[in-house]
């Protein structure tokens, strides 16, 4: 019963655990950003090629 009390202080003291949420919550950040970045380039660049096929008669 004394070696999991003290596997469970151990593993509480790490600090591995809350840098590996740190950088999971950092990366989902990153990847929310990425999709809207892509979202409004891919809208603008639509946007663009059908105002150049209509311009063009296409």
């Amino acid at each position: 019963m004394r070696s999991i009390a003290k596997t469970v202080v151990l593993f509480v003291k790490r600090e591995d655990g809350p840098t590996a949420v740190e950088y999971a919550v950092m990366l989902a950040l990153i990847v929310v950003v990425c999709i809207a970045a892509i979202s409004a380039i891919g809208k603008n660049a639509n946007s663009t090629f059908s105002r150049v096929s209509s311009a063009t008669g296409g």
